[in-house]
């Protein structure tokens, strides 16, 4: 599947071409012997040449992250990277080999990763996983979905992605990666990993979507999560344990 033993690392295109071809050129310049780097153009209005798939219409980032898990699952892979177009890796590279090699390091010690993430310089929404250089790395209880790296068998250990009354898809990362958790999989946020979002680059492109989105999105966790379901995200935000150990477990050569 490819050069790092089962990852596969999926742009997400919708949007801005400009932008795609940022991260892509970015990945490929830091990575430059890594096989398993595809573009998924999610019918977008402006289409990214040489895609490796371009969707039939917009599956929005919920199907079109379910329709990656599928498809490289069946190529063998075992974890996939999905990531957004609008981040930007801020951290030394290689990008992907060294992610790969920390993760499998942090499996060593914490047990099953169901999902991994690289930290982000700063985020309004998730305050759980925005870098400091003062720890290696952190364990979690809510995942924000900009640059989720899944373990393939955990997704479907607890049955994939749950979005079929919520097609948007506003919520459902954080709902995937909190079943994850009880499930009892890991999720872990990388502080020596570090991406710049843009957050909503293409969804304020459509009038309206935001505005829908999150309507939707709160219907979807008040049936998931229950009524006290803000509560319920909230706390799990301010729980995390953090490791200033790391390096001794991942050596120099992961760090």
């Amino acid at each position: 599947m490819s050069q790092a033993e089962g990852l596969a690392a999926v742009i997400l295109h919708y949007g801005r071409t400009d932008l795609t071809r940022r991260l892509h050129e970015q990945l490929r310049e830091s990575d430059p012997g890594f096989a398993g780097l595809f573009v998924l153009d999610n019918h977008a209005p402006e289409p990214y040449p040489g895609a490796w798939l371009r969707t039939d219409e917009n599956l929005y980032w919920t199907g079109a992250f379910d329709l990656a898990a599928r498809l490289m699952a069946k190529e063998g892979a075992s974890h996939l990277w999905f990531m957004n177009n609008d981040i930007f890796f801020l951290s030394k590279p290689p990008h992907l080999a060294k992610a790969w090699a920390r993760l499998r390091k942090l499996e060593q010690t914490v047990g099953r990763v169901g999902m991994y993430a690289p930290a982000v310089d700063k985020s309004p929404y998730h305050p759980q996983m925005i870098a400091d250089p003062r720890f290696q790395y952190r364990l979690i209880s809510v995942m924000d979905g900009v640059a989720p790296l899944v373990s393939l068998e955990c997704l479907k250990e607890i049955g994939g992605l749950d979005f079929a009354d919520n097609p948007r898809g506003y919520g459902v990362d954080m709902e995937l990666s909190m079943r994850m958790k009880a499930a009892g999989w890991a999720l872990v946020v990388d502080h020596q990993c570090v991406v710049r979002h843009a957050y909503h680059s293409a969804a304020r492109t459509e009038p309206g979507f935001l505005e829908a989105a999150a309507a939707a999105e709160a219907a979807y966790l008040e049936k998931r999560l229950g009524p006290d379901y803000r509560k319920r995200v909230a706390a799990a935000k301010r729980e995390c344990i953090n490791y200033e150990t790391f390096q001794k477990i991942a050596g120099e050569s992961a760090s």
